[in-house]
């Protein structure tokens, strides 16, 4: 064997060493920032199930009180079962660009029903004194506040996993093994990016 074709054999040899090694590491890559987004989700799903469980009990104990303001109670239960729904179809696929979209728009719909329940509410002070209803409002506005420390992270990932998967050569990869682009969470319109204001 001449020493000509020894050197094209390694030559050929570390060539397919590198691609291989290279697949791999790209591979695992964007398995890792996928794994990581949706387990952003996660924190999230967790918040938005806290958010959802408390709204039933603030309506209940609004109820008894704002007994004229039912089209404003029937609006929030309402915008919860959007909410839950579209978080439901949301953790099937999370960042399906449809089913974010989807939940962000319903969060952003309940947000705004919670708001207007709340101005309403300060027509009421026998409401606005009630300890049940001022340990709700407060656990709302700290779960408020959850959902949107982990949509952040949550975007972040996303954003990291969308880079990974579209910078070259890793979107050589992306392309060949189906690794589809991921949506951010956003809230549709700006008066909701706030948590609505709670004064009791």
């Amino acid at each position: 064997m001449s020493t000509g074709l020894i050197v094209a054999i390694v030559i050929a040899v570390v060539i397919v060493a590198v691609l291989v090694i290279w697949l791999i590491t790209g591979y695992n890559a964007l398995v890792k920032r996928r794994n990581h987004y949706r387990n952003m989700f996660a924190q999230i799903d967790v918040q938005l199930t806290r958010r959802h469980d408390l709204i039933p009990n603030l309506v209940e104990t609004a109820k008894g009180y704002m007994q004229h303001e039912r089209e404003a109670l029937e609006s929030v239960v309402a915008a919860r079962g959007g909410a839950v729904q579209a978080q439901q179809a949301a953790r099937q696929n999370p960042g399906d660009p449809g089913a974010m979209q989807q939940l962000g728009g319903a969060e952003t719909a309940l947000t705004q029903s919670l708001g207007r329940l709340f101005a309403l509410s300060e027509a009421y002070p026998d409401l606005k004194a009630n300890q049940n209803m001022m340990q709700l409002s407060e656990e709302l506005t700290s779960t408020e506040n959850r959902v949107a420390f982990a949509r952040q992270g949550y975007n972040d990932s996303v954003m990291a996993y969308n880079n990974k998967r579209e910078t070259f050569p890793t979107n050589i990869l992306a392309g060949m093994f189906g690794f589809q682009g991921a949506a951010l969470l956003e809230i549709d319109s700006p008066e909701a990016r706030q948590a609505p204001q709670i004064n009791f």
